[in-house]
């Protein structure tokens, strides 16, 4: 990271030049406030809600009452960065303030850059205060050169390279043929500086492309989150040559992505910054974000919005901006033009690829689904003959599934297998600047070795890639993580809960006995017949358990005959009452709330099989005779 500052030669830049300027400028600025720092601490991480301030605006003009050159500081950089008030700066930069000089050839001059005034204590070495850290740079924007350095720009230069302050001189040139050949001024002012390590010189076209290109190299220097290029190695199975079999290389990120929009928000009115609407709001109790101050109505700047997450912009009380909605379908995506694929740069692809299919509609119109599914398949085809692919445009981040304030630009891409593919391309306002590789490019390369390394990348096996083929170890190692973990021990069984635990023990229980009532019904009376026979064996079983214990206990009547009489039972109701003798694996168990079989034992022998409770069962018919067990009507489920 860095701290720049822009020192604008305003006599030799023509208006409509100092016009896309200041569009640049403004373009870094805007960059420069959706930037995240890195803060690796969470109490920093709260506190600091602002950017620092890292950019200086100041520019050179001649004053026409004195007919003398001046410096003018438009934006000193202060704590913290203010979007506003260096948009305010760059617009009030004058636009008629061009009163070019030429020298013997016609072409543009200067005698002073005024680099004293800036390379000193009151401006760019007091910019800043004390962080070490932190690199300051001067950047010098002009479409002419000086014709010679005096002593006192000469000793400032070499001054500022003891305190770690580099200068840039950047050179504009003029297209317009009035203006003279400046190539013999260009190469002496070079020769001038090339003794000066911390000077660097550059030339270009000042087009649209040349200052994107400017812009984005200055944010790059300016971010605070710079990341280093992750260092990666490249493996051969052969050699190259002479026993090497691997590439060092670095991996850099290809494109910068920007935000889709601008939210609204609240901040404090002590330190600007947005409140969490999470703990607060307007309804909520607010507090302060650096203090945790509880704040008032008054305390509240209502009509804030966010740019990015640490820049805020206040806004009058009439103006507010929408929040971002989720997209609505169908989503709309306008065909711009068509593109040849091989000057497709993959550099410039990003996020998820979606499968892209015809729509098949469940109307009743299958004519249109049908013209529709031919539509398709012929755009694919023919894109797919050309090796072409659709650029599009939308209001919509396919990956977010939100629409965006801004464009979204996706590529279409064919394919011979009858589908296509929807990408995401990165738009002017996101990519970056490629790195510089020219410093690792040889225009010289040795030709043995050049035939060394072919014969060796072809003795590598040739094939079109399948996906099927290239396994990543998934399967493989989350089986390896269950077999290391099973050898823990056996798996315990599921606990249940008390009431389906005993239910489903009788399930069971009841499953394991053998039916040794035939029923004379037809087959289909059988199955509900039997299950409502079930039904009512488990609920007089469960009265009985309940009856065992000595305070649930029954006492017989004494109008009641006891349980052992002599009056005959229904064969049927026999076996039935036969089978509600407690299984054999329920007196094994001692878990309540059964009761175990030696209990039962103990309990006398008034409960021996077949057990009947002495009282009315709501599960039994009382006839005339109280004590006399009836034999149950099982009534028909009605369908």
């Amino acid at each position: 990271m860095a701290m720049l500052c822009f020192l604008l030669d305003l006599r030799s830049l023509s208006s409509p030049l100092l016009r896309d300027l200041k569009q640049s400028l403004l373009q870094l600025a805007n960059y420069y406030s959706i930037s995240v720092p890195k803060i690796n601490d969470n109490y920093n991480r709260i506190r600091s809600k602002a950017l620092r301030d890292r950019v200086g605006l100041c520019y050179v003009f001649r004053n026409r009452i004195s007919c003398s050159d001046e410096l003018k500081v438009a934006y000193n950089p202060s704590m913290i960065f203010n979007l506003r008030d260096f948009h305010h700066a760059v617009n009030n930069i004058p636009n008629d303030a061009f009163s070019p000089e030429f020298d013997k050839s016609g072409a543009l001059c200067c005698k002073d850059l005024k680099l004293s005034d800036v390379l000193n204590d009151e401006v760019i070495y007091s910019w800043g205060g004390n962080d070490r850290d932190i690199s300051k740079k001067v950047i010098l924007l002009s479409s002419c050169v000086i014709e010679s350095l005096d002593s006192v720009t000469k000793n400032a230069l070499m001054e500022a390279a003891d305190k770690f302050v580099s200068v840039e001189f950047v050179l504009l040139e003029q297209n317009s043929s009035h203006l003279g050949d400046s190539t013999e001024n260009i190469n002496n002012f070079i020769k001038q500086i090339s003794c000066l390590e911390n000077c660097s010189f550059r030339m270009l076209v000042p087009d649209s492309h040349a200052l994107l290109g400017l812009v984005k190299r200055w944010f790059q220097e300016l971010k605070e989150d710079t990341e280093e290029s992750l260092q990666a190695r490249f493996l051969f199975k052969v050699d190259l040559m002479n026993n090497l079999n691997q590439i060092s290389c670095n991996l850099c990120a290809s494109f910068n992505p920007i935000i889709d929009g601008f939210v609204p928000c609240q901040t404090c009115r002590c330190h600007g910054i947005p409140l969490d609407q999470s703990n607060g709001g307007k309804t909520g109790r607010s507090c302060c974000p650096v203090t945790s101050d509880e704040l008032g109505y008054l305390d509240l700047i209502e009509n804030s919005v966010k740019i990015g997450e640490q820049t805020i912009l206040h806004m009058p009380s009439f103006q507010c901006t929408q929040k971002l909605q989720l997209v609505s379908s169908p989503v709309d995506f306008n065909v711009i033009q068509r593109t040849n694929l091989r000057s497709l740069s993959e550099g410039l692809i990003m996020g998820a690829t979606y499968v892209v299919t015809p729509t098949c509609n469940d109307s009743h119109d299958n004519d249109k689904s049908e013209l529709n599914a031919q539509l398709f398949q012929l755009v694919c085809s023919v894109l797919n003959s050309l090796d072409q692919g659709l650029i599009c445009s939308s209001y919509c981040n396919v990956g977010t599934a939100i629409e965006t304030s801004f464009k979204c630009y996706y590529i279409l891409l064919p394919s011979d297998k009858g589908v296509m593919l929807l990408r995401r391309l990165a738009g002017s306002e996101e990519v970056l600047p490629t790195p510089d590789v020219s410093q690792f490019l040889s225009s010289v390369l040795a030709k043995e070795i050049e035939n060394t390394v072919q014969a060796s990348l072809l003795k590598m096996e040739v094939s079109e890639y399948n996906p099927v083929q290239h396994e990543r170890g998934f399967h493989q190692k989350l089986n390896l993580l269950v077999k290391e973990s099973l050898q823990f021990g056996a798996i315990p069984p599921r606990m249940k809960e008390a009431t389906s635990e005993s239910d489903s023990t009788l399930q069971d229980s009841s499953a394991n006995v053998q039916p040794i009532l035939p029923l004379d019904i037809k087959h289909a009376e059988d199955k509900a017949s039997a299950c409502i026979t079930e039904e009512w064996e488990q609920l007089v079983i469960t009265d009985v358990f309940n009856m065992n214990s000595p305070t649930c206990m029954s006492k017989p009547k004494m109008n009641e005959s006891p349980l052992h009489n002599n009056r005959e039972v229904d064969e049927k109701t026999s076996r039935i009452l036969e089978r509600l003798e407690i299984p054999r694996q329920l007196k094994r168990k001692t878990v309540s709330p059964t009761i175990s079989s030696s209990v039962c034992a103990d309990m006398g022998a008034s409960l021996k099989k077949p057990l009947i409770p002495y009282g009315p069962v709501n599960t039994i018919d009382q006839g005339p005779t109280a004590g006399q067990p009836r034999k149950p009507s099982f009534q028909r489920r009605k369908r």
